[in-house]
């Protein structure tokens, strides 16, 4: 994530809002805590960043529950594929 991008752009206080809603919302369908929540999306980011450069405006990770089991749905913009780490 660009330092400079993070400080000069912010988002309306809707996609705030909404984002946080919906970390509420896994948070207790999951009995999580919203810590380990935040850890869970942070390693799985981090990982896809070693091969993939991804845009971070617009990714949006949910965790819900269907039909007795949990589901994580991830959409990530790639932005463009890093090179072969061999």
């Amino acid at each position: 994530m660009d330092l400079f991008k993070f400080f000069s752009k912010k988002q309306p206080s809707k996609d705030v809002a909404t984002s946080r809603l919906k970390m509420v919302i896994a948070q207790d369908r999951l009995n999580m805590s919203e810590k380990d929540l935040e850890l869970m999306k942070t390693d799985i980011l981090k990982v896809i960043r070693n091969y993939v450069e991804i845009d971070e405006d617009t990714l949006d990770i949910q965790i819900s529950k269907s039909e007795g089991s949990s589901i994580l749905v991830a959409n990530i913009p790639v932005k463009k594929i890093r090179k072969s780490m061999e």
